[in-house]
């Protein structure tokens, strides 16, 4: 084989922008990340092979695609299945700045004249006030002290991609040919299945529990506490967790109406196959 250095390496893509995570670097196992000196990741644009996967439909679905493209676009992240929640949104905004510039075309529907607006959004802006939220803090019942975490992309994945189904089928039931009863069975199966999954997902959430005695990192202890605690202490546990995920949440956007002047808030949220695909 011909190990010449190919002389058209000097035209491979570059890094476009340079990424300082807004966990810096936390709650990434060591094998997944390799951090620079200064703590900024190289984020370089997408290949046309990025672009084709984005496209693909099943690899969307099961996060192959988002996957893929993370550790194409950013060589620092050798597994992004680990990408903390708390960094999702920021590497997803920055490779698509990389790939297609600061500027995202988007359209709204203004609520007061029902007019639909062009606008342009600078995502580097976007970039800027996205944040980590504060782990330190802890959930304290009693002699009991429950330590937080960002949940993995793998765990919200699968986490997803079960609950999507679910609720498929929850849907489904109700026009279905079976009896009364058989449906009532069937409706209760998938419910318990949902809440299995959002016992799975707290279960991820937690980095580990405090006693008096121990502290328990083992997952299994812990979907075990949380299948048997009591439900005020289960729903407090929740509501932190959900007040964690929003947290590092992109801000929904203050659009003023290019017709009517009216001014109102949008959410902004990363449907993949759109935030790529529309710059291309």
């Amino acid at each position: 084989m011909n190990q010449t250095a190919n002389p058209l390496r000097q035209y491979f893509r570059r890094p476009s922008i340079y990424l300082r995570l807004p966990s810096g670097g936390d709650f990434w196992p060591p094998e997944s990340l390799n951090s620079t000196q200064n703590g900024e990741l190289p984020v370089f644009p997408m290949t046309a092979i990025d672009e084709i996967t984005y496209r693909t439909p099943d690899a969307l679905f099961n996060g192959e695609a988002v996957v893929s493209v993370i550790q194409s676009c950013i060589p620092s992240i050798t597994n992004a299945w680990d990408t903390p929640g708390s960094d999702l949104n920021s590497i997803l905004v920055a490779i698509r700045i990389a790939s297609y510039g600061h500027e995202l075309e988007m359209a709204s529907v203004c609520p007061a004249c029902q007019n639909e607006g062009e606008y342009k959004l600078d995502l580097r802006t976007v970039l800027d006030q996205l944040q980590t939220p504060d782990f330190k803090y802890s959930v304290n019942h009693g002699d009991l002290q429950i330590f937080f975490q960002p949940i993995s992309y793998r765990h919200q994945q699968e986490t997803n991609a079960t609950q999507f189904e679910e609720q498929k089928t929850i849907q489904m039931i109700p026009g279905s040919d079976l009896p009364d009863d058989e449906k009532i069975k069937r409706l209760n199966a998938a419910l318990k299945r949902i809440t299995e999954l959002t016992v799975n997902a707290l279960k991820h959430s937690i980095a580990g529990i405090k006693t008096p005695s121990a502290l328990v990192t083992e997952p299994e202890f812990i979907q075990e506490f949380l299948n048997n605690c009591d439900r005020t202490l289960f729903n407090q546990i929740r509501d932190h967790v959900i007040e964690l995920r929003q947290a590092s949440e992109l801000k929904p956007l203050q659009i003023k109406c290019n017709n009517c002047n009216h001014e109102y808030s949008q959410p902004l949220t990363l449907d993949m196959a759109s935030f790529f695909a529309a710059a291309s």
